[in-house]
């Protein structure tokens, strides 16, 4: 490793876990950099400080490689960080600062590069390893999260199909035999059984799931169940587990980087490197890796003495494996141009998720509930798409959310309180009796579906998982899609680089550095390889089910989705297209009433700030903002979405990023936020709020916000999600 690398991996690994504070609740003021924002509370907020993160092994093998380099590197740093101090002429001083924000990076190189550690990057990276039995390729997996996980949320039931092909069970005959197959002596004695090692190495158990339960809400009081065989056959969880996302993505973290694997958590790719091309359309030919976030920079634009200048990676092949609306992945389709074949434009839902303690004699072991109908359809009509979800956990966790569709219109509706007043249900409040909630968090999810994947390749990379958009809306499951996507497109890279390599070509994991003599190519079989997939076959079988519920409502839809998943099977002859973004389905706030949502009580139903805390979510106040309103936009939120749509940003954000206050004649803060009035007039963004969900980027009027990274480890810090 190079040792600025190096040294760079431990100062930022120390920083994050400076900021980082044991995990406990204590009062903090508002001064303090982990406070929950919102200039319309004065009241004291409990602050859930940051956990100290584990230094894993890959830092500890850069701390070796520092220790034994030369301190030249580290007092050259030095030198550029503090000499601007040395100024008193403030012309100087801004010189100094330039001079600073544009030296030179340092760059390492890698075979292959993976941008996000979810679990399609992760299951890329396993996948190559397994494959790669010369160790011949360097793997490298950038995570912007402060550990491998931190980011990670779903709901979550988890199909094993995927992770069983990486991981085969012990005893499966490879003959598909299985552990009846008694006459077959082809099994995998030796394969890793991952149920067991991760609740070993994780401390939290796969639970297979035992009773599969689906309710119509049709009120606030009553519901009644449809029967297994009315449902499609996508929504039966048989061999499914009930687990946390969030910790198999630590566990295979561990199972990356023990197969030699480098992983580095608590970097924010913040660019795409693109080598230039005259003659192309937008002045670039092919990806060559990725930049992350400079560090130290204040709200000011200038340099602090904590600042260190952002690092470049570049690659032979650089997987993109952010999740659904990754900033990078965003910037190469619209470069290359990857969505212009698509039938539909990409449409969203925004998961929003708490985790309970419950006592353990109260747990239904395996118990899965979805539910339909309250709170967000009260009609049979209603074009409201999303439902919620309750599964329990062993030992003692319940993990609950609400999905909506960010296709809705009402501008009125709120999606964090439809999901407080959804656990108020009778069938559902009694599954939290005598419990706490320990963690809340939400994300957005890809619904598009088959009619929204883009193109996946482009030359010197590819887009695998929720960057690309392989979640299965019908089924609710995209992990397993994610994984078999990162398998594949590694499977493809391996072969690409390493089966069908020229013997020329010497790979950096021995030169060091990218082969100057080596053009980027294009993993044009990673795309065949999906189509021929059961990837694929999946997606197809439901392609047209979302379309269905959005153009004509709740029961049309359901009588689309058993159509379809019983008898056409996606055999259609026809395609229901889906043209219209998120941002532009809002309708008027003059078509509609402001929703009286109920009070919180506290015990079952929480205000938004305070669930907020049990996010962990941090981010150093002295930074440039990671929301920032787009160049020739800044009319929009006061003159479009306040005007005429009722400002619904204030109200979708699940962590109270934005408000709007209003001001009085001398232009003063009054602090009266939150309302639906015309006094509204002033926006605020609370950036130190973000929990990364992405839902402003893709719901705000005119799509007027660009959600870029934060430094690096800011953000939620989920640990059970």
């Amino acid at each position: 490793m190079n040792s600025k690398f190096a040294s760079t991996v431990i100062r930022r690994s120390r920083h994050i876990r400076t900021k980082h504070k044991p995990s406990y609740y204590s009062l903090s003021s508002p001064s303090s950099p982990a406070t929950i924002h919102n200039h319309a509370t004065t009241r004291s907020l409990v602050t859930l400080q940051r956990p100290v993160h584990r230094q894993t092994s890959h830092l500890k093998s850069a701390a070796i490689a520092a220790s034994s380099s030369s301190s030249s590197s580290s007092s050259a740093l030095s030198k550029s960080t503090s000499f601007r101090y040395l100024s008193t002429d403030e012309n100087d001083d801004e010189d100094n600062d330039d001079d600073i924000l544009n030296a030179p990076r340092e760059a390492m190189a890698f075979d292959v590069l993976i941008v996000g550690g979810g679990p399609a990057g992760l299951a890329a990276a396993i996948r190559i390893k397994q494959l790669d039995t010369d160790d011949t390729l360097s793997v490298c997996v950038m995570e912007k999260g402060s550990e491998i996980g931190a980011h990670i949320l779903s709901g979550n039931v988890f199909d094993p199909r995927a992770l069983d092909e990486l991981f085969p069970p012990p005893l499966l005959s490879a003959s598909g035999g299985g552990d009846d197959d008694e006459d077959s002596d082809d099994t995998y004695d030796d394969a890793v059984d991952w149920r067991t090692e991760m609740e070993e190495e994780q401390g939290s158990k796969p639970t297979p799931v035992t009773k599969d339960e689906f309710l119509i809400l049709p009120n606030d009081t009553s519901s009644y169940t449809i029967p297994s065989m009315l449902l499609p056959p996508q929504l039966h969880n048989d061999g499914n587990y009930v687990m946390s996302l969030g910790q198999l993505c630590r566990y295979l973290g561990s199972k990356a980087e023990e197969m030699g694997v480098e992983v580095y958590p608590g970097f924010a790719a913040s660019e795409v490197l693109y080598t230039s091309d005259t003659d192309g359309d937008n002045g670039v030919k092919a990806v060559k890796g990725i930049a992350t976030r400079d560090m130290g920079i204040g709200k000011d634009g200038k340099p602090k003495d904590t600042f260190e200048r952002g690092v470049e990676l570049h690659a032979r092949q650089t997987l993109f494996a952010e999740g659904a609306r990754g900033s990078c992945s965003l910037d190469i389709m619209e470069k290359f141009n990857l969505r212009k074949d698509c039938v539909s434009e990409q449409t969203y839902g925004l998961g929003i998720k708490e985790v309970w303690e419950i006592p353990e004699d109260q747990l239904e072991n395996g118990f899965v509930q979805h539910t339909l109908g309250y709170p967000l359809q009260s009609s049979l009509m209603d074009k409201n798409f999303g439902g919620t979800f309750l599964y329990h956990q062993e030992p003692n966790l319940v993990h609950a959310g609400l999905v909506i569709g960010l296709d809705y219109e009402n501008p009125y509706i709120n999606p964090y309180k439809e999901f407080q007043r959804w656990k108020t249900h009778p069938d559902v409040k009694k599954h939290f009796e005598n419990g706490s909630c320990i963690s809340y968090g939400a994300r957005v999810l890809n619904e598009g579906g088959y009619h929204a994947i883009p193109k996946l390749t482009f030359k010197g990379g590819a887009l695998i998982g929720c960057s690309a958009g392989f979640l299965n809306s019908v089924k609710i499951k995209g992990s397993h899609t994610a994984i078999k996507s990162g398998m594949l497109a590694a499977e493809s890279v391996h072969d690409v680089l390493v089966t069908k390599a020229s013997d020329d070509i010497i790979p950096v994991s021995e030169s060091g550095e990218l082969d100057e003599a080596e053009e980027a190519v294009e993993i044009v079989c990673y795309e065949e390889n999906i189509k021929n997939s059961w990837v694929y076959d999946e997606l197809y079988e439901v392609r047209n089910t979302h379309q269905a519920f959005a153009k004509w409502g709740l029961l049309p839809g359901l009588a689309y989705a058993g159509l379809a998943a019983h008898i056409t099977k996606g055999r259609e002859p026809w395609t229901l297209e889906h043209g219209t973004k998120d941002s532009e389905t809002t309708r008027l706030n003059k078509d509609f009433k402001p929703i009286d949502y109920p009070s919180p009580d506290g015990v079952l139903t929480f205000d938004l700030l305070t669930n907020l805390q049990r996010s962990g979510t941090y981010h150093d106040d002295d930074q440039q903002a990671h929301l920032r309103i787009k160049t020739d936009l800044e009319h929009i939120p006061q003159d479009v979405s306040m005007q005429l749509y009722g400002a619904p940003e204030q109200r979708f954000c699940p962590a109270g990023v934005y408000e709007y206050i209003s001001t009085d004649n001398s232009g003063d803060d009054n602090g009266s936020g939150g309302g639906d009035d015309d006094s509204l007039s002033k926006l605020v963004i609370n950036a130190q709020n973000c929990v990364h969900c992405k839902c402003c980027s893709i719901k705000m009027p005119g799509e007027y916000i660009e959600w870029t990274v934060p430094e690096g480890g800011g953000g939620p810090n989920y640990q059970v999600m």
